[in-house]
């Protein structure tokens, strides 16, 4: 069981993912309407998981996001979007959230998505991860320098960008999934990043991967 903080502007969508949410198992110890709302209850009930509207009056989800994480690592949060194009769903990676979901998704993968997001990993939007990480990361950023890491963690940081789950790149590699999973920490430690929507994120600012880039098959 998880414990998680609705933030929506709209009451009966946070009805709605309450109801799912406590269906699946995971406690809602939480509504807020707007970022300030968000923030202050975020850090009052130190909940495992935010699930975050992007856009909202006030203060937007994403600076809410910025806020909570710098004052509370511990919190992960999960934004969700309506549209499949969304910037503002990068700039909420950006500011730290640990992964973004399309709000049209099925009971069933909400509450999965935010059992993967509170043990720790991040969930990305199979839909959403290449094109929309491609859309704003048409130029590769300099400074985003990927030095210090092996080939073989090369080879598991270009699939993370892509999209693939552990298991994927256990098979893909011909590696067990313990193996990987070490590989990611390890990853995250050289690359002074939080999760592996962040790894994502840097692997196309580096230009390691790239927009149109064919993935082999998982």
């Amino acid at each position: 069981m998880s414990r998680v903080l609705v933030v929506d502007d709209q009451e009966l969508l946070r009805a709605g993912f309450r109801m799912i949410l406590e269906q699946g198992g995971h406690e809602v110890v939480g509504e807020a309407s707007d970022g300030v709302e968000a923030i202050d209850r975020a850090l009052t009930l130190l909940p495992d998981v935010v699930l975050m509207d992007v856009r909202m009056p006030r203060l937007d989800g994403i600076d809410a996001t910025r806020r909570i994480v710098a004052r509370a690592p511990a919190v992960r949060v999960l934004a969700l979007t309506t549209f499949d194009l969304d910037e503002y769903v990068f700039d909420a990676v950006r500011a730290g959230a640990s992964g973004f979901l399309l709000k049209d998704l099925s009971p069933g993968d909400l509450v999965r998505a935010v059992e993967v997001v509170a043990r720790g990993d991040a969930m990305l939007a199979p839909q959403l991860t290449s094109r929309l990480l491609a859309r704003y990361t048409l130029s590769p950023d300099p400074g985003a320098a990927l030095g210090g890491i092996t080939e073989r963690e090369t080879e598991v940081l270009r699939l993370i960008a892509r999209g693939w789950s552990n298991s994927g790149i256990a098979a893909h590699l011909v590696l067990s999934e313990a193996t990987v999973k070490t590989y990611v920490s390890r990853l995250l430690a050289k690359l002074g990043v939080r999760d592996r929507v962040q790894l994502a994120v840097l692997s196309y600012e580096s230009g390691l991967v790239r927009a149109g880039e064919t993935d082999p098959v998982e």
